[in-house]
C-alpha cells in the first residue's frame, strides 16, 4: 500500500504562482511514476501531468504545458507541482497519484492505483 498526502493548496490571484507537494509513504517501491490530476466542481477528473520516478520523463496536459512543472525529490519521496501564471480555470481540487505504469497516468487514468485526498487550489481576484 502507498499513502499519498498533498499540501500547499490555497487562494491566489490570477497570474500568481503556487507550489503543491505530495509526500509518499508505505510500499514506495511499488510505484514507477507519480502525477497530478485535478477536479473542478461539476467536472470530471482531469490529468495534469506525470513524471517517471527514474530518469527525466515528464508528460503534461496541453492546458498546463509551459505553465506548470512537475519535479520530484527521490530522497524525500516527495512530488512537486510548480504552477505559474495561474488562471481562474485552474481552480480545482488537485490530487496526487501514483502507479506502476508511467503511461497509464494519462492513457488509462481509471486504472491508476494510488490517490491522495486532494488539496484545494482557488484562483480568484
Amino acid at each position: 500500500q502507498v499513502h499519498l498526502e498533498e499540501s500547499g493548496g490555497g487562494l491566489v490571484q490570477p497570474g500568481e504562482s503556487l507550489r503543491l507537494s505530495c509526500a509518499a509513504s508505505g510500499n514506495y517501491f511499488a510505484i514507477n511514476a507519480m502525477g497530478w490530476f485535478r477536479q473542478a466542481p461539476g467536472k470530471e477528473r482531469e490529468f495534469v501531468g506525470a513524471i517517471a520516478w527514474t530518469g527525466s520523463r515528464t508528460h503534461y496536459a496541453d492546458s498546463v504545458k509551459d505553465r506548470f512543472t512537475i519535479s520530484r525529490d527521490n530522497a524525500k519521496r516527495t512530488l512537486y507541482l510548480q504552477m505559474n501564471s495561474l488562471k481562474a480555470e485552474d481552480t480545482a481540487v488537485y490530487l496526487c497519484a501514483a502507479d506502476r505504469s508511467y503511461e497509464s497516468m494519462w492513457s488509462r487514468p481509471r486504472e491508476v492505483g494510488y490517490w491522495g485526498q486532494g488539496t484545494q487550489v482557488t484562483v480568484s481576484s
